[in-house]
């Protein structure tokens, strides 16, 4: 299999493999993360609570300077997404644990998700009949080609995770093998930097497509606000 996912136990007639036992864990650390860090805040913030703020204000700074208007409103999916593949990416430097993020079905689900979330902000922004308009802009001619430039993003992003991730693994296995341990730390180092370049990336183009399909109606909206 392309994704070295097995199956580890059944639900009913539901096999569920490591993908999605290693997808369920890292939900659950992170609901636990997160619980543990919000139950107790404080005026006078200690280290934990300190590196949360930060990071919840480094990602909302990212959302509001490529989407000012709306940032509010997209800034919980982005965080999600950027904290959770990241953490997923990272997951296989655990001894045994295969990063969900390594196997297509996984990346596919969350290319679909964001797919999906682009409609969904473009149509809850400004209205489904509003929404759908826009194919048709500026030619009627080049609905085929919107279509297709929809699908054909969300494979790009299913495949760039899953490609970048798989031979990321693959790579340090292999220099784990011919040197063993002398070289582990820039291993390492490596890993690290390459996993959080590839969930800021993912979760960038996620932000731009958001931003690119409401973006582009309030722009329209605004030229005809003017020639009136």
């Amino acid at each position: 299999m392309l994704d070295g996912s097995h199956i580890l136990f059944y639900l009913g007639t539901v096999g569920i493999g490591t993908t999605v036992a290693t997808t369920w864990g890292i939900m659950a650390v992170l609901v636990l993360a997160a619980w543990l860090v919000t139950r107790r805040l404080s005026l006078d913030p200690g280290p934990v609570q300190v590196a949360a703020e930060g990071i919840v204000q480094t990602i909302h700074a990212a959302v509001a300077e490529v989407l000012p208007r709306r940032s509010d409103a997209v800034f919980p999916f982005i965080a999600t997404l950027w904290i959770f593949i990241g953490v997923a990416n990272l997951s296989s430097l655990i001894p045994a644990v295969h990063s969900p993020t390594g196997d297509l079905s996984a990346t596919a689900a969350l290319a679909l998700l964001v797919f999906f979330s682009v409609h969904w902000f473009g149509i809850r922004s400004e209205g489904l009949r509003r929404y759908l308009k826009h194919y048709l802009s500026p030619s009627p001619i080049l609905l085929p080609f919107h279509i297709i430039g929809e699908f054909t993003r969300t494979l790009a992003l299913t495949v760039r995770l899953f490609g970048n991730m798989m031979s990321l693994e693959m790579a340090a296995l292999l220099v784990l093998i011919v040197a063993g341990l002398f070289a582990p730390i820039p291993l390492l180092m490596l890993h690290i930097v390459e996993a959080l370049v590839q969930a800021y990336i993912f979760g960038m183009l996620a932000l731009i497509y958001i931003a690119g399909a409401i973006q582009s109606l309030d722009s329209r909206h605004s030229l005809k606000e003017e020639e009136k």
